[in-house]
């Protein structure tokens, strides 16, 4: 789809000169105030990781640089983090943006000379690189949703109406306003439009520091640069905008306010984007004509550049690739060598002293915590509506999972279609019930997607203050359950029980269909206690499917419980369809006689010839107590097991790593 936000043009980046841009006062959305970007300073920003290396059995642990003594303002304007892959950009931006985990890191960072909140990242706005937001839902919706748990509970909903409507409009938003943003199933809006409306996401709370994090990323040439014109006129309105970005082309680099390249996680400048080509010249690398500044100074950093002549020929003509190396070190070092005696980093140093002066340094050693606008109730009501609205508009999570379940229960129906009250009829009630306890647990392998395939947008709605964690939860357990569980095993239930025909009772037939939802149910915080903290669906259903056929095992079909050796036996009280079985069996078998009108007399026993006359014979033959206490004891283990696995996957969403 062609970006629609093409209109916006050159026009946006008015009062932008050779040295920098004029900052007036931006005005709020709706309350007529004026305010400044924030002035973001850092001072001597280092964070090292622990990283194993050597064989396993001699295995060190060794901590490796990411950054090393950053120290810079960025002030309201389009600030720049530029270098070249695995420089550290990235984790840089984290440390300003507050959401990078403390250990390991030590310095300082201060927004208008004040000491970072411990809830920062909930202040501010973060576009991270890959783009989190609910395809399902319209660009309104997902700005409406933003503004219901973003904004305080002051703000009335007329004028989140009013805040909302505002964004669309400023971010050229308005043609695709209704339209769905996309999944890949449903066709959405361009690319520039979704990154537009991720952007939205975040000024929903007018932040006045903006973090984005390569937000060129998966876009052409012309829709990067529409949306950096948009950031840049954002800028121009006074508010601070940091952003970490690769190679970008000429036309985006010239927007930029100031620039701040890494190698390595050092810097090697820091200061006004427009004069970073005349330093560069003066420690002896000159930007060829018409050669793109951004891949100049990657191909100096990186040695590539003619001016570095990075690699030596060797006496028989052919390239020294190790002398190269040696050759880029050097540069490297050269480099910021450099930079640490130039009056760049000199001035920086003593603007950020003048900041910090009579104030004690603190390390960033400290708690990052999660603060929110909107209480419970406000928060429940409206995750629950965009998790249910989510799964009725995703046909592969509502309208597949409903077309496959009575797909099967046709199927099972008609393999054992209109079961006989006959010696025959044992074996294929046996068999049946089998087969459905089995099916329902199988079918509980969709339940692993059900927090993987939303795990960046959960992180990163989490810890921008969207909602708790407990609220994401449960209704992510009341719409699975609701939608996918229960309304299942209903229709499941009403077509199979008839079609197989088993016992005619309004209450056999009711409590077959709780112990299929129970084994649902069971099965289901089984596959999210296993999946909630895994990244990979693949890896969740090979864990799952091992764990379900040593169930099986035990499940009473394929080996008598009673002959399995004292050593092994207790696997059975964790087998999930055992329970389901059991159940059934008792549900269905009592009462019932497979021997009447058989022309043989019964011998003492009850049998006729070996043949199996009653139920009860049949669940005497399992070891199965088919008493009252008998049934519900069965249900009681699967409503155990349920709540077990079920606190389980929470307490994983809990202690998730959530910042990196």
């Amino acid at each position: 789809m062609t970006d629609r936000a093409n209109h916006v043009n050159l026009q946006m980046v008015e009062d932008m000169g050779t040295n920098g841009l004029k900052r007036p006062k931006v005005n709020t959305m709706e309350t007529g105030k004026s305010q400044h970007g924030s002035v973001v300073s850092f001072h001597n920003i280092e964070y090292k990781v622990k990283m194993k290396s050597g064989p396993i059995c001699k295995r060190k642990i060794t901590a490796k640089d990411i950054l090393v003594d950053l120290s810079g303002i960025m002030r309201p304007g389009l600030n720049a983090i530029l270098g070249p892959t695995g420089s550290g950009k990235s984790s840089f931006l984290d440390v300003l943006a507050g959401r990078k985990a403390p250990d390991g890191l030590s310095g300082e960072v201060l927004i208008d000379g004040a000491p970072q909140p411990p809830n920062f990242k909930c202040l501010s706005g973060y576009v991270v690189q890959d783009d989190v937001v609910m395809g399902t839902l319209t660009v309104r919706e997902n700005l409406r949703f933003s503004a219901a748990l973003r904004l305080p509970s002051s703000v009335s909903q007329k004028e989140k109406e009013v805040r909302v409507n505002h964004l669309i409009e400023e971010l050229g938003l308005s043609k695709v306003a209704d339209s769905r943003v996309g999944t890949q199933i449903i066709r959405g809006i361009s690319g520039g439009e979704r990154k537009r409306t991720n952007i939205g996401m975040e000024l929903i709370i007018d932040p006045s520091v903006l973090f984005l994090d390569e937000p060129t990323t998966g876009l052409d040439a012309s829709t990067a640069n529409s949306v950096l014109l948009l950031l840049k006129k954002m800028a121009n309105h006074g508010r601070t905008i940091i952003m970490s970005i690769h190679q970008p082309r000429y036309s985006i680099y010239r927007l930029f306010d100031s620039l701040t390249l890494l190698v390595s996680g050092k810097q090697v400048y820091h200061g006004p984007a427009q004069e970073a080509l005349d330093y560069f010249a003066n420690i002896g690398y000159t930007c060829e004509a018409h050669n793109n500044p951004a891949d100049f100074f990657l191909d100096v950093i990186n040695g590539d550049s003619t001016a570095t002549a990075p690699n030596k020929m060797d006496t028989n003509g052919e390239v020294n690739f190790e002398e190269g190396r040696r050759n880029r070190q050097s540069i490297e070092d050269h480099l910021v060598q450099e930079y640490c005696n130039s009056s760049y980093a000199r001035e920086t140093k003593a603007e950020v002293d003048r900041i910090i002066q009579g104030k004690e340094l603190r390390t960033v050693h400290k708690a990052r915590t999660v603060t929110y606008n909107c209480s419970f109730p406000q928060q429940m009501k409206w995750v629950l509506k965009r998790t249910f609205r989510n799964l009725m508009l995703n046909p592969q999570t509502s309208v597949a999972q409903l077309g496959v379940t009575i797909f099967l229960a046709l199927i099972v129906g008609a393999i054992f279609f209109g079961v006989k009250d006959d010696p025959s009829g044992v074996q294929n009630r046996f068999g049946a019930l089998f087969f459905i306890v089995t099916n329902q647990c199988f079918s509980a392998l969709s339940a692993a997607e059900l927090f993987i395939t939303e795990r960046k947008l959960f992180i990163h709605e989490y810890t921008s203050g969207y909602y708790r964690i407990s609220v994401y939860f449960l209704s992510k357990i009341l719409s699975d359950i609701i939608t996918l569980r229960t309304i299942p095993a209903v229709v499941f239930t009403c077509v199979v029980y008839f079609m197989i025909g088993f016992k005619p009772t309004v209450g056999a037939f009711f409590v077959f269909m709780l112990t299929v939802t129970l084994v649902a149910y069971t099965a289901s915080s089984m596959t999210m206690a296993i999946s909630a903290d895994q990244t990979v669906v693949a890896v969740a259903n090979i864990f799952m499917t091992i764990s379900f056929v040593f169930m099986m095992i035990f499940s009473g079909l394929l080996v008598r419980l009673t002959s399995i050796m004292d050593w092994l036996s207790w696997l059975k009280y964790f087998s999930i369809p055992r329970y389901g079985l059991t159940a059934f069996q008792i549900n269905e078998f009592v009462g019932l006689k497979f021997c009447e009108g058989l022309p043989i007399p019964p011998i003492s026993n009850g049998t006729i010839g070996g043949l199996i006359c009653t139920g009860e014979q049949h669940l005497d033959s399992q070891g199965i107590n088919y008493s009252t206490w008998g049934l519900w004891e069965n249900h009681l283990a699967l409503v155990s097991m349920t709540v077990i696995f079920l606190t389980i996957a929470y307490l994983k969403l809990r202690f998730m790593k959530k910042f990196t």
